[in-house]
């Protein structure tokens, strides 16, 4: 089975950026700020986690799903460009899942993932949608 790893960046209130490594394949990451892993607002806690392809009828697409993760369900890796807390007043397409991008920048001034959408179809594409093992690393 595979291994990818996310090395995260900081935890910010715009959100928690970092870079997915699998082989050969690199793109960015973005998750909501470490929030104690609270369901909706917190990135996952760091740690070695199965993820599994599957349907997800929110997005009514297959997508890769991570499993156990503590205290959460549903889990996704899925496309998204803003990543912040919305608590604080920034704007986010997440409720605790991990969006990809091929860029980092900005979207209105918030910090953002860019080109997602290509960076998920990328990284589905290069693991022919098998199950892999996720390591997630905070900064050191």
């Amino acid at each position: 089975m595979e291994e990818a790893t996310l090395y995260r960046g900081p935890s910010t209130d715009e959100g928690t950026f970092g870079r997915l490594v699998c082989k050969e394949f690199a793109c960015f990451t973005g998750e909501l700020p470490w929030r104690e892993n609270r369901q909706t607002v917190s990135c996952i806690p760091a740690g070695v986690y199965r993820s599994v392809w599957g349907f997800s009828p929110r997005f009514k697409r297959y997508t890769y799903r991570i499993l156990g993760t503590p205290g959460r369900y549903g889990v996704l890796i899925h496309s998204a460009n803003l990543v912040g807390d919305v608590e604080k007043g920034f704007r986010s397409q997440l409720n605790g899942c991990i969006a990809l991008g091929e860029k980092l920048g900005t979207i209105e001034g918030q910090k953002a993932l860019l080109l997602s959408r290509p960076a998920v179809s990328k990284f589905e594409a290069f693991l022919g949608r098998q199950a892999f093992t996720l390591r997630v690393v905070d900064a050191g």
